[in-house]
């Protein structure tokens, strides 16, 4: 179970398990740290695992718009959206909550800082940049080491997952 605000929610696995849910569009953002060697990850609030920044689409914003927003919010710092790293879905994990169930549509995009300053948010309880050897014994949202591993893996096109 993951806590949200006040509310909770369940990770539930399954054979297209998702097909029960709404799509929820949102984007995460990877932001580098020590000439690409490190990704900035954040400790979240509701249930003490690290990820990358970034959360829901809103209604009336861009993917872009919500990456920068997200980043902003969780991170205090300004970022522009440099390239697609990826698109992301997975019909076989599904988030209930008590009014709805969703399957997330994950967008995540390389960024660089233009400014603010690196500070806690409501959301977050620690951040700080780790590379992939430090990730392995952290406790890493499994969706969230996908996106930094294909990150950093530099390839040109984006993945489709």
């Amino acid at each position: 179970n993951i806590l949200s605000g006040n509310i909770v929610a369940t990770l539930r696995y399954g054979d297209r398990i998702a097909k029960r849910g709404n799509i929820q569009p949102g984007c995460s953002a990877i932001v580098y740290h020590d000439a690409g060697q490190k990704v900035l990850l954040t400790q979240r609030t509701d249930n003490g695992r690290w990820c990358l920044p970034g959360g829901r689409l809103d209604p009336g914003e861009s993917v872009e718009e919500c990456c920068v927003r997200e980043v902003l919010e969780e991170t205090g710092l300004v970022v522009e959206v440099r390239k697609m790293v990826g698109v992301y879905s997975n019909p076989h994990m599904l988030i209930e909550y008590t009014d709805n169930s969703v399957q997330i549509l994950g967008l995540c995009f390389e960024v660089a800082v233009t400014g603010g300053a690196l500070r806690l948010s409501d959301e977050t309880t620690a951040y700080g940049f780790f590379s992939l050897e430090e990730m392995e014994s952290m406790d890493v949202m499994e969706n969230h080491h996908e996106r930094i591993v294909d990150a950093m893996a530099q390839q040109i096109q984006p993945f489709i997952r």
